[in-house]
């Protein structure tokens, strides 16, 4: 059974490392965290650079978190697939589909909640609360 669980452990590393490759050439959704006014020296000049550093910060954790969780969901799918006469594996992939979605929740919950402060301190306006600069 050890030995099973290893392989399958092995499987699973392997497809992550065979996909990291394209997802790292892929990834034109994430930001160059460190904005071009912040490279020179002195870093940051203004509140304006440091909001677009926590802006780039929080979306690039967005898209990182959004990834791991299609692959956490996907693992517990197989999970689940896998375990189809053992009630105890196929409850414990029950509850990693679980936690999975509610941690999910809570990232997204969190970045509205940071958009409606954030809003809220700029003047309510249509724009998003980073473009104020």
């Amino acid at each position: 059974m050890a030995c099973l669980r290893v392989h399958g452990l092995a499987a699973a590393l392997g497809a992550i490392l065979f996909a990291l490759p394209s997802v790292a050439l892929g990834a034109t959704g994430f930001l160059t965290i460190v904005p071009e006014s912040c490279r020179g020296p002195g870093g940051c000049q203004s509140v304006c650079d440091i909001a677009t550093l926590a802006n780039n910060v929080l979306t690039d954790a967005i898209y990182i978190a959004v990834f791991l969780s299609a692959i956490l969901f996907a693992f517990a799918g197989l999970k689940m697939l896998v375990s189809v006469a053992n009630p105890g594996e196929r409850s414990r992939a029950k509850q990693t589909f679980a936690n999975v979605a509610i941690g999910l929740v809570i990232i997204l919950a969190s970045w509205l909640v940071i958009e409606v402060i954030m809003r809220t301190l700029v003047g309510g306006s249509v724009l998003p609360w980073n473009a104020i600069c």
